[in-house]
């Protein structure tokens, strides 16, 4: 198991969009599985589930992306699971790793270039 978290301000919909893209695009194998979305008291709560072929593993590996949304603030989870062919402990963990890597440079890259659209503002 994997994890990264991040907070940024964004739209939560177009936010979903672009990690969609970028997930799916970024690994040949990569595959949206389902998404659930939930609103109360305005705070919204998605979360997207993926899954992609791990060469080093051998196996399929999930990405469970969690995204709060309230006014523009955005906090993201996300954990990678499923790395490792061993019955009892983990061996393997490079699939996990790698695909929560790919997330990590969209969130940066996306946090860089809305940072700049703020400041050009």
């Amino acid at each position: 198991m994997a994890k990264f978290e991040a907070d940024l301000t964004g739209n939560l919909d177009h936010f979903k969009e672009y990690l969609k893209n970028e997930i799916l695009n970024g690994s040949v194998s990569a595959s949206f599985e389902d998404e659930h979305e939930e609103e109360i008291n305005g705070v919204r709560c998605c979360t997207m589930v993926y899954e992609r072929y791990s060469y080093m593993g051998g196996n399929r590996v999930s990405l469970n992306v969690t995204i709060l949304g309230y006014e523009g603030e955005l906090r993201l989870t996300a954990i990678t699971s499923g790395g490792s062919q061993a019955m009892f402990f983990k061996l393997n963990t490079f699939g996990e790793e790698a695909f929560l890597e790919k997330l990590e440079e969209a969130v940066k890259a996306y946090k860089c270039r809305h940072t700049r659209m703020i400041s050009d503002l």
